[in-house]
């Protein structure tokens, strides 16, 4: 049976690959911190169609953890078919304010662990000439966001990999994606202290949405898809100004209430 490891499963965009994959029959490895909260989903997914689910409880930010993960789906005699690096999060504020370890913690898990990940799964997909990768980028990716500085540094580094790793598998049978999502109403804004932002909400998009049509594209051989009709307008636009023009908008943006 075909299986899907996802990370940051427990909430937002995890959970709802967790559902959508789910409903295609796949077997479920869930990876998260929160144990409560992986089991209830995975007791879900269970329900909607997934014949098997593994939860494993654990912090990828911490270095040793993707090795530590993959020690366990040896135990547990898995191998990944479909690979979904979700896990991450955002912080938000003036650079020169904000805790050092929380912004070194934030590129740990959204550019180390997912690179560890891909580099320990991959070798196995590439011999079996099938598998399937979706690393979670943002719009964000496309440009500088003052005050979210190193989330958008973060991002544009999961990009930039996903699409130079997808040019070297060409030929092999893999499909290896980046998902552009924007604003999505999560637990993200939450935890990034970002709630009071000035963007719109007709700019929001559903989570199920972001994940059906990132699941699609992936399937179709996409290398980057860009959820919603705005967003990729945006993600156009970002090529096409200048560059300061872009900072400008963006730091009016996210800009907090007080210095």
């Amino acid at each position: 049976m075909p299986t899907a490891l996802i990370t940051g499963a427990s909430s937002g965009l995890g959970e709802q690959f967790a559902y959508a994959l789910a409903r295609q029959s796949f077997a479920l490895v869930l990876v998260a911190r929160r144990r409560e909260r992986l089991d209830a989903v995975a007791a879900r997914a269970r329900q909607i169609g997934a014949p098997r689910t593994d939860v494993i409880e654990l912090d990828l930010a911490k270095r040793e953890s993707p090795h530590a993960l993959c020690d366990q789906l040896r135990t547990l005699g898995l191998q990944v078919d479909y690979l979904v690096n979700n896990a991450g999060f955002g912080t938000s504020g003036f650079f020169h304010k904000l805790d050092l370890a929380r912004e070194l913690e934030e590129i740990d898990l959204n550019i180390s662990s997912l690179v560890a990940l891909t580099r320990l799964l991959l070798p196995a997909m590439v011999e079996r000439h099938a598998g399937t990768i979706i690393n979670v980028a943002s719009t964000a990716a496309f440009q500088a966001i003052p005050f979210m500085s190193t989330y958008a540094a973060t991002k544009a580094f999961v990009l930039s990999f996903t699409e130079g790793l997808a040019g070297e598998l060409v030929g092999t049978g893999l499909r290896v994606m980046a998902l552009c999502p924007g604003p999505v109403k999560t637990e993200f804004q939450t935890v990034a202290k970002n709630e009071k932002s000035l963007m719109p909400e007709f700019v929001y998009v559903p989570a199920e949405k972001v994940v059906a049509g990132a699941i699609s594209a992936a399937a179709s051989g996409r290398t980057v898809y860009i959820a919603g009709g705005l967003n990729f307008l945006g993600a156009q636009m970002t090529r096409l100004a200048p560059r300061s023009l872009i900072n400008l908008v963006s730091r009016r943006i996210y800009r907090p209430n007080a210095d």
